[in-house]
């Protein structure tokens, strides 16, 4: 295996069959989520300088505010696809939180009860997802398909077809409003907050270690001490919980609560995370890389509106970043460890040789 080099500037780099030194910078900049981060700075360059009206502050707190609920869902989400878990079920639970508070404001219960009644509600989904996956040793991918269906059909049930529109008018203004004369949201605010604890929790703690380790491998976890299942079993209730909370968010910024609403936004957050470099299988990715894939998705979907593609090449477009961004992990892992094989093969000869003398 060659040695690491040092540059003529100092800087460390690695060795490479080819005869080349790669510095410790370069190879960091490749990582999947810088690229990503990278890839979201030049569509927005570009979108800013090709793209009529697209900075604009109504567009850009059009653009943000309609990626928000992806994004909030994204911060447990991340954390969930990390320990080897996954929720289908994010969308039909903002469609029911928001199926209830619709329900509840017509009963004439007051706004201010209704929000933590969601949000409890939240956790109860939340939690019976992870019951089955932790308890039952069901897999969580065909779980929560099932409870997908099952929470959409009861927020039907729950409002029918109503609409509720008549919220109190400063949680509208809270859910649409922007910051003074600015683009940004009011709604931004409390997510960001979000963001910087879903950050220090998942890379600064031991709860983040944790959930890394069992990403890869639940067995070496368990034996490390670390309790699986009731770590994942508080993920999936994370993820509930911040699923409810967005569909009351989804009700007031489109001044509407019905049994249909965020229907297909688990797409949205899944291709999100995935395209910012979470892996699959668990045990990889940065909560920074997810969020750019949010916003990088957020953001091209808004071009495309603003340059007339139809709805349906949308869909397709982002399908297809989702299934470029769980092979494109796999390529690489498959590709480095072609070129690892390839070193040892290269390797083996001299090595044969000083056996043999």
């Amino acid at each position: 295996m060659p040695e690491p080099t040092k540059s003529p500037q100092g800087t460390a780099t690695s060795g490479t069959s080819g005869g080349f030194a790669v510095p410790a910078w370069a190879r960091d900049s490749l990582r999947w989520d810088t690229v990503v981060g990278a890839l979201l700075v030049v569509l927005l360059i570009c979108s800013f300088s090709m793209v009529d009206n697209f900075g604009n502050a109504l567009n850009l707190s059009f653009l943000i505010g309609n990626t928000l609920p992806i994004a909030l869902i994204a911060l447990p989400m991340t954390m969930l696809v990390i320990s080897g878990e996954i929720d289908l079920s994010v969308g039909s639970t903002a469609g029911l939180s928001g199926a209830v508070m619709g329900k509840l404001w017509n009963e004439g219960m007051s706004i201010e009860t209704i929000i933590p009644l969601c949000v409890l509600l939240g956790v109860v989904c939340g939690l019976v997802n992870g019951l089955l996956v932790t308890r039952l040793g069901l897999p969580s991918l065909a779980v929560t398909i099932g409870t997908l269906a099952a929470y959409r059909g009861i927020a039907q049930i729950v409002l029918g077809s109503n609409s509720v529109t008549d919220f109190p008018q400063q949680y509208l203004d809270f859910g649409s409003g922007r910051i003074g004369g600015t683009f940004i949201p009011q709604a931004a605010v409390p997510w960001a907050v979000l963001l910087v604890i879903a950050v220090i929790v998942l890379h600064a703690t031991p709860v983040g270690r944790s959930l890394f380790a069992v990403g890869a491998s639940q067995e070496a976890a368990r034996f490390a001490g670390i309790r699986v299942k009731r770590l994942k079993l508080s993920m999936f209730v994370a993820t509930g919980t911040v699923s409810a909370l967005t569909g009351v968010f989804w009700a007031l910024h489109y001044a509407s609560a019905r049994y249909d609403n965020a229907t297909g936004l688990e797409l949205s957050v899944i291709a999100g995370v995935l395209l910012g470099g979470i892996d699959f299988d668990g045990g990889k990715g940065t909560l920074g890389g997810a969020v750019a894939g949010v916003f990088l998705l957020g953001a091209l979907q808004n071009v495309m509106s603003l340059v007339n593609v139809s709805a349906q090449s949308q869909i397709l477009i982002t399908g297809v970043l989702l299934v470029i961004s769980v092979l494109a992990p796999r390529v690489a892992r498959q590709v480095g460890r072609a070129r690892a094989r390839r070193k040892a093969a290269d390797a083996a000869p001299p090595a044969a040789a000083l056996a043999t003398g």
